[in-house]
């Protein structure tokens, strides 16, 4: 699909006053957004749990996710997944791309709204 980045506000959804701007590559292959565990750990964000990740390479790894607010361009998610990631990996996934009714545009090269899905709501 070939990559883009975007702007995007972080913060500790606990400690709301812990804020910063971040650049994030936009990645569909993955499943959760990753930043740099010491960005983490400055927002005081804390681990809630620790997941088994497979990585493009195909090895598997473990690592601590927690939770993280974030907007871009005007939407926003008062908590999304964050992986405690490697120093300079900042990737938006998936899970916080449906969280925040976005999808990549890959010929502009941007996020845009999309429709989220209902299913089986309105059928009697």
């Amino acid at each position: 699909m070939g990559t883009f980045s975007v702007k995007a506000k972080v913060w500790n959804p606990i400690e709301q006053n812990k804020v910063t701007n971040v650049d994030l590559i936009v990645d569909t292959g993955a499943t959760y957004m990753v930043l740099p565990e010491s960005l983490l750990k400055k927002l005081n964000v804390k681990p809630l749990r620790t997941l088994r990740l497979r990585l493009a390479d195909g090895r598997v790894v473990e690592k601590s996710i927690g939770e993280i607010g974030i907007e871009i361009e005007g939407y926003r998610a008062s908590a999304t997944p964050v992986v405690f990631g490697d120093e300079n990996v900042y990737l938006l996934g998936a899970v916080t791309m449906e969280q925040l009714g976005l999808a990549p545009d890959p010929i502009e090269k941007k996020l845009k709204p999309v429709e989220a899905l209902l299913m089986g709501y309105g059928s009697n």
